[in-house]
């Protein structure tokens, strides 16, 4: 992997850390979020004095985008006169934050990296702390709390199921996306670590509180999230500390796995307090994994509301929008594509209902099995034009959509394209910050070929004028247009979707998520 910084303080290139993550998640979802000379932070946003907030590996800040005016958070780390230690935290913080997509984990929107300083935009989640929440509400209800611990229970599946361990979930790591919200998602990757499931991990790390008996000994698996989340659900549901005292005292019950048990434990449900004792339980091999604690009847039973509210359709509408992604050209996808990383949170809310219908496994990513399901359901296709389909949206070339990649395919026909939007993404190509995208840009954020195509190939499709490059205006013309390789079938499936979104109640209103 490569270095942050070298021994004369200089910054090194996070060659090794892209290339890593873009492994997990496709080479344009890294590159075109991660920036370097000339490009600038300046360019883009107005980072604000305001303090957020504050995770192990540095301060959060807030900032404002020129365009559009939305909110970011922007997390800042300093590379020069960095120890090993500290250089490695900062590789797998960013190596595993870049390589995150899923609906309850925190987007990670841009990287710029400079001689002395590294930034991460991150979505600001104006919803603030899981841990305010139970402050205010002193504890939850169970029908709440379930609600809660199932959105917690998604992410932590999903990092889990792509080797991924957080090592330090507590209730400050859970934000609410807005204050009128209940959607829950996750953020601080600085003590996750990518984990082979054949050795075991050995740092002590963690909030005491919440840490397992077996980090303590040294020696873990990704099972020790599954404790941390019984505390988190524990307090949640009883308006107290599970394990409280001094240091040692802290230590000598979380090693027993004796935990206080006052009225608010005495008053639980036999599912809400059967789910917490499966996971906080000192034998990490019976304690139940993420895949597990979804399937408890206490996630499972929960209100026919609840159930209501996480539940959307799938309609033929949907599939026609992967059609017709599937027959754009190359590059209208990797521009659509690039554009996904900029949507907003509104924008996102109206389809990420959808893409959680359709993985039904819940491990955050769409596999070829649930997809042929869900195209199947509403066309007869053929299973090679399934895989062909299923192909044009597996960007990463791991046999799995993941988020973003379903959100570009419903970029065209669900999202307005505003300025914002379209800027956001052009800036995205335009890697050496002059205002036009040459062939050497998209070698920069596309490689040498994308999809097996040279990327002379691919700005042909839009340099209208001939003259090597495209202009902002070339980009806007040739994002909107239809595109020379769409099918007449997929230009009426357009239409028919432009008409069901004018109408009222349509489908945009149905997808909402309801608060």
């Amino acid at each position: 992997m490569g270095g942050v910084a070298s021994s004369s303080g200089k910054a090194a290139d996070l060659d090794g850390v892209m290339k890593s993550a873009a492994s997990r998640l496709g080479t344009l979802a890294i590159s075109g979020r991660f920036h370097k000379a000339p490009k600038e932070l300046s360019d883009s946003y107005i980072v604000k004095t305001e303090v957020l907030g504050s995770g192990y590996n540095g301060s959060v800040f807030k900032a404002t985008a020129k365009e559009g005016g939305l909110t970011y958070a922007v997390k800042d780390f300093k590379l020069t006169g960095l120890n090993a230690e500290k250089r490695a935290e900062l590789e797998g913080e960013c190596e595993i934050f870049l390589s995150l997509d899923h609906p309850h984990v925190a987007r990670l929107v841009d990287i710029y990296q400079s001689e002395d300083q590294l930034r991460m935009v991150m979505e600001c989640m104006e919803g603030g702390e899981l841990f305010d929440r139970v402050l205010s509400k002193k504890k939850f209800t169970e029908k709440d709390a379930a609600d809660a611990t199932y959105q917690m229970l998604l992410a932590v599946n999903y990092i889990h199921s792509h080797g991924i361990v957080h090592r330090d979930i507590k209730l400050e790591n859970f934000l609410y996306e807005k204050p009128d919200s209940d959607f829950l998602k996750l953020i601080d990757f600085g003590f996750s670590k990518v984990w082979n499931s054949s050795t075991k991990m050995k740092m002590s790390c963690g909030t005491l509180a919440y840490v397992a008996p077996e980090v303590l000994g040294k020696s873990y698996t990704d099972k020790c999230d599954m404790w941390s989340l019984g505390v988190v659900v524990f307090i949640i549901l009883c308006g107290y500390m599970p394990f409280s005292g001094s240091e040692q005292a802290q230590q000598t019950q979380i090693k027993s796995g004796k935990f206080t048990v006052k009225d608010g434990f005495k008053n639980l449900s036999p599912l809400a307090s059967d789910f917490i004792t499966k996971l906080i339980l000192v034998d990490p091999t019976k304690r139940m994994s993420a895949e597990e604690a979804l399937k408890h009847d206490f996630i499972t039973k929960r209100s026919d509301l609840a159930k209501a509210a996480e539940t959307a359709e799938v309609d033929a509408s949907v599939v026609s929008s992967l059609q017709q992604f599937a027959h754009a050209s190359k590059f209208k996808r990797a521009c659509l594509s690039a554009m996904a990383w900029s949507l907003t949170n509104e924008e996102r809310m109206v389809l990420r209902k959808s893409f959680m219908a359709i993985d039904t496994s819940n491990n955050g990513v769409i596999t070829l099995a649930e997809f042929k399901a869900v195209v199947e359901e509403h066309f007869e296709v053929s299973d090679d034009k399934v895989n062909e389909m299923f192909a044009s949206m597996d960007t990463s070339s791991t046999e799995e959509i993941h988020y973003t990649d379903f959100l570009a395919a419903m970029v065209a026909s669900r999202v307005q394209m505003h300025d914002h939007l379209l800027k956001s993404a052009f800036k995205r190509f335009d890697a050496d910050n002059t205002g036009f995208i040459t062939a050497e840009d998209l070698k920069v954020v596309l490689g040498e070929t994308y999809e097996g195509t040279e990327v002379t190939a691919l700005l042909a499709e839009a340099d209208v004028d001939h003259d090597g490059k495209i202009s902002y205006e070339e980009f806007i013309a040739f994002v909107k247009s239809d595109g020379a390789q769409e099918t007449r079938a997929t230009e009426v499936a357009h239409s028919v979707i432009d008409k069901q979104i004018e109408k009222e109640g349509g489908f945009f209103k149905k997808l909402q998520w309801r608060k």
